[in-house]
């Protein structure tokens, strides 16, 4: 068992196949750059440079990357991944950068709202405190009541479900979710009650998180 905590860029992954034969994937993306892999080969391309396998990046944005392949150009949008010949997307996958002292941090949406979480998977559950639930519009003492260890001891909390959670595009319905009492947490956790609903690794300092189909 290993436990991430902050600091990252969020990654999300596009995939699509050459017209010649190799496999592109857009791993990262960000300003004016994005990290592209092809046929396994990883490499940080800024637009106008040439990648492997000979794939241009004309441009790239918050949203997608444009690339120019076999000279064919084709716009890929984050989160998606797709199979040889630009077919419908197959599987949902987001990668996450690994950052400062090995820990990993994304901006999820809990029920459509959006709110920095911190990879943990020490963390049975999703776990927010009072006032991150309150702007969730969660009626959480309503929940089961429970108690929870945390770093500054045993202390209250309601056991709650969250009607959807959201990462990069990659979504999971219905993940149980823990409200704590009062200031200990100050930060939203990623736990393994949404970890355990998806498919997930760590591969050279990112951690991938993939939709189970």
């Amino acid at each position: 068992m290993f436990r991430f905590l902050p600091f990252a860029s969020l990654m999300l992954a596009a995939s699509l196949a050459q017209a010649a034969p190799g496999h592109v994937q857009v791993v990262g993306l960000f300003p004016n750059a994005a990290v592209l892999t092809v046929d396994g080969e990883r490499k940080l391309v800024r637009v106008g440079e040439t990648g492997p396998g000979g794939v241009v990046l004309v441009a790239a944005d918050a949203q997608g990357a444009l690339l120019r392949i076999d000279g064919h150009t084709r716009r890929v949008e984050l989160g998606r991944e797709q199979s040889a010949g630009f077919s419908a997307p197959t599987r949902q996958q987001v990668s996450i950068a690994r950052g400062e002292g090995g820990h990993y941090r994304v901006i999820g949406a809990v029920n459509g709202v959006s709110l920095p979480l911190l990879v943990d998977t020490g963390a049975t559950s999703l776990a927010i405190n009072e006032q991150q639930a309150r702007r969730l519009g969660l009626d959480y003492q309503k929940g089961t009541p429970m108690r929870a260890n945390t770093a500054n001891g045993v202390v209250n909390g309601w056991r709650v479900h969250l009607d959807r959670v959201n990462v990069g595009g990659l979504e999971v319905p219905g993940v149980e979710a823990v409200v704590l009492q009062g200031n200990a947490l100050n930060q939203a956790l990623l736990g393994m009650s949404f970890l355990n609903r998806v498919r997930w690794r760590e591969e050279h300092g990112v951690l991938v998180l993939e939709s189970r189909l």
